[in-house]
């Protein structure tokens, strides 16, 4: 079954940390990548421009789009990347979101399930 693996973090945690933190966070990233890799789990993933740069797009007056820059302002936490995996079940994707450094810094990961073409699971 595959899963998304939404990574929300912290806007600003990657710059509080010192130069020898960054390195062990983006190591811990890097062994996690390999180690999905090498098992056959990775799907694909990526990494998310800042949220400065994100225009969101609702409905607007007299059913026109009203375009805004960034997400909401209010938000604690921005979704900066995904990964996408092939897992034997709910619970080996819950157990690599867990592992994912962002959460001890204050981020979450969500895992969703993704669904089939013909959408049967809903």
């Amino acid at each position: 079954m595959k899963y998304m693996l939404l990574i929300h973090n912290r806007p600003g945690f990657v710059e509080e940390l010192t130069e020898a933190e960054r390195e062990a966070l983006f190591g811990e990233v890097d062994a996690i990548m390999k180690e999905l890799t090498e098992s056959g789990e990775l799907v694909g993933g990526n990494a998310l421009a800042d949220p400065s740069r994100t225009k969101t797009v609702r409905a607007g007056k007299d059913g026109r789009p009203a375009v805004t820059d960034g997400p909401f302002p209010e938000a604690k936490e921005h979704f900066a990347g995904y990964i996408m995996v092939d897992c034997e079940s709910a619970e080996r994707a819950v157990e690599i979101a867990a592992r994912w450094p962002d959460v001890r810094h204050g981020g979450h990961m969500e895992v969703r399930a993704i669904m089939h073409e013909a959408g049967t699971e809903m």
